[in-house]
């Protein structure tokens, strides 16, 4: 079974309904692509482990520097997935909020299946 159809016939009323409703998915692609490395990606998912880690708990968890852990929570901050909190000389990283603890949960589910 080909994957392709045998025709090219748009269907004109699924087209306008579908343009109509689609929203700018730019900011939701970053967010998916933060998402898509497995560094950030391990990260997040610590985060919905322990609710908040400094940057050398991060390091160690990834098995990387402190300037490379720095690097990704960084990253994840600038793009909505984390925040952080300074608590004297240490940075504590956790999940911006619920619905990315959700989102990675939910991914990670279905990648079970």
């Amino acid at each position: 079974m080909k994957d392709t159809c045998d025709v090219t016939k748009v269907n004109e009323e699924a087209l306008e309904a579908v343009k109509e409703q689609m929203p700018d998915l730019s900011r939701l692609a970053k967010f998916l692509k933060a998402l898509a490395d497995e560094t950030r990606l391990k990260i997040t998912f610590a985060l919905t482990i322990e609710k908040r880690l400094c940057v050398c708990d991060v390091a160690a968890i990834i098995g990387m520097s402190t300037a490379t852990a720095s690097h990704h929570l960084r990253y994840l901050k600038e793009h909505g997935l984390a925040k952080s909190t300074r608590v004297g000389k240490l940075v504590y990283y956790s999940l911006a909020d619920d619905h990315v603890h959700q989102i990675v949960m939910i991914a990670y589910e279905h990648s079970k299946e």
